[in-house]
């Protein structure tokens, strides 16, 4: 019942803040968010197939704490980043780096101890190693998008 309580708090706290996202930046990055969510989805499959996390309650919790986070915080999370942050790659690596170190520590630590999950095979600094890492090819993503859209407005 925690969980449960735990994983609806998190969707509706992260999508209830999209309503002060200007909607500009949410059609801007939403092609960047959906790459890196599909990218995560992966990386959930991989790491299931490989065993490197163990979730209290099967396939069906596992299943559920993921989708959870990737289409809650982890997707708004996304836009909001790049909201603040895209065209200052310093201030974007820097946030990202930070976040990626609370992610992979307190938090990872914290959410272990509530039960959602917990790492088998794999050590913190492996989830912050990802993580960092697909921080920095999303904004390259994003460069790369937004230098072929605007290639194909001005062929026009």
């Amino acid at each position: 019942m925690v969980t449960l309580f735990i994983r609806c708090g998190m969707i509706l706290l992260s999508w209830s803040t999209i309503f002060f996202l200007p909607k500009k930046s949410f059609l801007k990055f939403l092609p960047v968010t959906i790459f890196s969510t599909v990218v995560l989805l992966v990386e959930d499959m991989i790491g299931r197939t490989y065993k490197l996390w163990k979730v209290k309650g099967g396939k069906k919790s596992a299943t559920n704490n993921a989708l959870t986070f990737i289409f809650g915080p982890f997707f708004v999370a996304n836009l909001w980043t790049f909201h603040f942050t895209y065209g200052r790659f310093w201030i974007y690596t820097l946030f990202n780096l930070l976040f990626d170190l609370l992610f992979a520590y307190p938090l990872n630590y914290f959410l272990d101890k509530l039960g959602l999950y917990k790492l088998k095979e794999v050590k913190p600094i492996f989830l912050f190693y990802t993580a960092f890492g697909y921080s920095i090819i999303n904004y390259f993503f994003q460069m790369l998008f937004d230098k072929n859209f605007t290639f194909k407005q001005n062929k026009q």
